[in-house]
């Protein structure tokens, strides 16, 4: 078999029907770059959302839930042992939401080699007073540069400054919908009251936007100090111990390693956020499925047009064969239409998805749901165009493959005896 010659006569067919080939590699084209900037763009909503999310979760969270005691003070009476006891209405234990020995539990989780960083917070539930209106809300107190290194907290702060929280006492930075609420601005101090009665004022420096719209309308944040001085407790007062590690997929085991050694509950953010996880994998998978099925689509398209090929070159396959060419090179022949086709609509298609997708990437994209985004989200994952390219050739493969095996079967005794 002469390589060079096959190559050819291959490309002297498609010469021959140049407009069929044109029509086929252009379908090849239109489904690769659909393809990438379908994928492109899917995924780089997924990421985009899932930041949201992993941006200010911490992997592992260690805390204090109150809950009713697990012995009831009738199951301590010796005499009714044996009995059966009816409790109803069964209210939560003198428990404490302040994590106890706190301290020493970040001391082991920071010598912790799976530890990327730990963040300390303490949390104190608040009414913010608006006139004769009270506003129920939350301030979380946290460990500032922590939380801007491990969080990405800083990234969020639409107006003010983050620093300002670490360095000044006092100050406090409000969720944009909730300083609204209020009717306050940046300098503006504001008041706001314990559960306890005990009334606080603040100095706003700053306003914060995550885009999750309901969070922001009750959270607002303040240095751990400055919340500990707000409840009146202790420099050691914690309500929850955030956790970042350098793996995400060690959270669930590290979660429940800390829940047994430390005595508290632990909660890992696979489990925490299960539900936003499977809407990730769908929206990846209808992303995939969609190209797949432009791929498959162009290939039904090489598939006529190789079959049409056939029946019309019926004369210069049975002249091939029978001047000496196998059924095997005939087949080749045939198969290197297809690749040829889907190499060249492949390489065509990923360039123009990169170009459309770079296009779209440009586009302005503002909301104040997300502060974060000024443009479409793309991804430019060279995975993708590694998928495009392979699907493309196995498609027009196996769509060339069967009209090229049809074509080796073909006994030129019988076309040229019909002619």
């Amino acid at each position: 078999m002469n390589v060079k010659l096959t190559m050819e006569i291959a490309w002297s067919l498609m010469l021959a029907r140049w407009k069929q080939t044109l029509v086929a590699a252009i379908g090849v084209t239109f489904s690769i770059t659909m393809f990438i900037t379908l994928l492109s763009f899917m995924t780089g909503l997924n990421q985009l959302l899932d930041s949201l999310i992993l941006n200010r979760t911490p992997h592992v969270r260690i805390y204090n839930e109150i809950k009713p005691s697990e012995v009831l003070p009738i199951q301590r009476v010796r005499e009714l042992d044996g009995y059966h006891h009816f409790v109803h209405s069964v209210r939560a234990s003198t428990a404490r939401e302040e994590i106890l020995n706190s301290e020493a539990i970040l001391r082991a989780i920071q010598s912790d080699q799976r530890v990327l960083g730990v963040s300390p917070k303490a949390s104190a539930q608040v009414f913010f007073n608006a006139g004769n209106v009270d506003i129920t809300g939350v301030v979380n107190g946290i460990d500032v540069l922590a939380e801007a290194e491990l969080f990405h907290f800083g990234e969020y702060v639409v107006a003010g400054s983050l620093p300002d929280v670490h360095k000044l006492p006092n100050t406090i930075i409000l969720g944009k919908p909730l300083a609204a609420r209020l009717m306050v601005e940046l300098g503006d101090i504001i008041q706001l009251t314990t559960p306890d009665g005990e009334r606080y004022q603040a100095k706003v420096v700053g306003l914060y936007q995550s885009g999750l719209q309901d969070f922001d309308k009750t959270q607002s944040f303040a240095s751990l100090t400055t919340v500990q001085k707000i409840l009146g407790k202790s420099p050691s007062y914690m309500t929850d111990i955030q956790v970042k590690l350098n793996r995400l997929e060690d959270a669930p085991s590290v979660a429940r390693e800390y829940q047994l050694l430390f005595g508290t509950e632990a909660a890992d953010i696979q489990t925490a956020n299960a539900q936003f996880d499977t809407g990730t994998f769908i929206r990846t998978l209808i992303a995939y499925a969609v190209g797949v099925t432009l791929l498959i689509v162009a290939g039904f398209g090489i598939y006529n047009i190789l079959n049409m090929m056939i029946y019309e070159k019926m004369d210069s396959i049975a002249i091939l064969k029978a001047t000496g060419f196998s059924g095997r090179d005939v087949r080749l022949i045939f198969l290197i239409i297809a690749l040829g086709i889907g190499f060249f609509g492949a390489i065509t298609g990923l360039f123009f998805g990169f170009v459309l997708s770079s296009i779209i990437d440009q586009i302005p994209f503002v909301t104040e749901a997300l502060p974060t985004t000024k443009t479409y989200p793309i991804n430019y994952d060279p995975l993708f165009y590694l998928i495009g390219l392979a699907f493309s050739i196995v498609t027009t493969y196996l769509a060339g493959l069967f009209p090229a095996v049809k074509a080796s079967k073909v006994d030129p005794v019988v076309i040229i005896r019909g002619k």
